[in-house]
């Protein structure tokens, strides 16, 4: 049992458990933040730019409702009367928070690879006295 508890022990205290740790904590944190700058910040303006367009509200109506309506302002009034629904909408609003995500990441990667790459010094040059 010691040799177990030692184990795991060298495992939890280990540089990559405590890293995987770390970047689930703060890619929970992050997710947070990129979907309120998808839902509060880029959508708005991409709505106002398609006539108040709001992609996370569009769905179609595969079943209509127990009492046979297919008239509904949002999925969730739908869902409520009953009624079976292909919400598509929400998918487009993932996509592009998907798209967002992966942009950033792609950045952060970016920028912190030039952080790291050593700075190469100018070479020295000289005359060669025997080729002149």
């Amino acid at each position: 049992m010691k040799k177990a508890w030692k184990e795991f022990k060298e495992f939890a205290i280990k540089g990559n458990a405590v890293d995987l740790a770390v970047g689930v904590i703060i890619g929970a944190a992050f997710g947070g933040i990129i979907n309120s700058l998808v839902k509060d910040v880029i959508m708005p303006p991409v709505s106002l730019l398609m006539g108040g367009l709001d992609f996370s509200n569009k769905f179609l109506v595969l079943r209509a409702a127990k009492d046979g309506s297919i008239a509904f302002n949002t999925p969730t009034d739908a869902a409520k009367a009953g009624a079976v629904t292909w919400n598509y909408g929400n998918f487009i609003t993932l996509i592009i928070n998907f798209l967002i995500v992966a942009g950033a990441v792609f950045l952060l990667i970016r920028a912190m690879n030039r952080w790291k790459q050593p700075k190469h010094a100018e070479p020295v040059t000289k005359d060669c006295p025997a080729c002149a």
